[in-house]
């Protein structure tokens, strides 16, 4: 229900928090979309799956770059997201990085075509690069710190090391099923352990 404010209803913040969780439904609905069909999914799949109109999807996102944008900076942003919440409810900071190091796999191995279309030179895309590691290389530092503060692991390991690492096992792994990517992280990561 939209509050009131000096006796006039407003209508603006509920109307941004509703669009807020329809670009939301969106995104989440689009990801989906990109995992089991690529970047060049039709966008009738997504509205679909969204259950929106193919017009909903435009209006919030103009072009499939700018989709593919979005879709991109909300899984980024998840992941970075998850990180502080993973080493409050974890056993051990080993186990809250072995688990974030879960979800950063999940995000790599399912980014279908998107490679490509970062080469493609469109400008939205040369962002991303950076956008991923200014998000992701803190929170990965901050689970390899506690991690090492504990006891638990080497500190010699730098957090940009070990995502390379991580991201260099899963390459080819979306393509090729008799390789599991996910094993050699999991013995990456266990081999962290003092």
């Amino acid at each position: 229900m939209p509050r009131e404010k000096g006796g006039a209803v407003d209508a603006s913040r509920s109307k941004r928090a509703d669009a807020r969780r329809n670009e939301q439904t969106l995104l989440d609905a689009a990801a989906a979309v990109f995992v089991a069909s690529g970047v060049e999914a039709p966008v009738r799949d997504i509205a679909a799956k969204a259950g929106v109109g193919m017009g909903t999807i435009y209006r919030h996102f103009p072009t499939r770059a700018d989709l593919i944008i979005a879709v991109y900076r909300h899984q980024v942003d998840a992941c970075a997201e998850a990180g502080p919440e993973l080493l409050a409810t974890s056993a051990t900071p080993h186990a809250a990085l072995s688990r974030w190091i879960n979800l950063f796999v999940d995000f790599l191995v399912t980014k279908h075509g998107l490679a490509a279309v970062l080469q493609s030179g469109d400008a939205g895309f040369d962002t991303l690069h950076a956008y991923f590691l200014d998000r992701l290389l803190p929170v990965c530092t901050r689970l390899l710190d506690a991690a090492a503060a504990s006891g638990e692991i080497r500190s010699r390991l730098g957090a940009y090391e070990l995502m390379r690492g991580v991201g260099n096992l899963c390459i080819g792994a979306d393509s090729d099923p008799a390789y599991d990517a996910r094993r050699l992280v999991e013995t990456l990561v266990a081999g962290l352990l003092r």
